[in-house]
């Protein structure tokens, strides 16, 4: 009465090998930087927009980030100690927003207390205009 499965080993080999090859390799021309940005670490391409906590700045301002960790680009990466020497990211302020509502509910059972609260982040979205190290730009 049992249902005995007969596999040959050439399906289960084949499975494997498809998945790898339907994995998508990374371009090497693409340029991107990792930068310390509001307490955090943040990777940045360029041409893209990115949303960072809340930034002292108005809209349509230029942002310069010197706080560069890691450069990569078609000549190869560039790790910072802690920093890259001579680097910078060039951000464009696109607007400034709220994130989305989180709800923070705290109970003690059997005690009878309740406190519900709210949070929205302050956000600043930001569009990533060039990435420059010793004065050339990379993208």
């Amino acid at each position: 009465m049992a249902d005995t499965k007969t596999t040959t080993p050439a399906a289960s080999e084949e499975a494997p090998s498809s998945a790898k090859e339907a994995a998508p390799a990374p371009a090497a021309s693409e340029a991107y930087a990792i930068v310390e940005a509001s307490g955090t670490q943040v990777w940045l391409q360029p041409n893209r927009y990115y949303d960072l906590d809340r930034l002292h700045a108005e809209v349509d301002d230029t942002i310069k980030l010197e706080n560069v960790l890691l450069v990569k680009d078609a000549k190869g990466t560039t790790l910072g100690q802690p920093y890259v020497k001579e680097a910078t990211v060039e951000l464009k302020v696109m607007a400034h927003r709220r994130g989305p509502k989180l709800i923070v509910y705290k109970m003690r059972p059997k005690k009878k207390t309740r406190r519900k609260n709210g949070h929205r982040q302050e956000l600043t979205r930001v569009m990533v205009e060039s990435i420059t190290v010793g004065g050339k730009a990379i993208s």
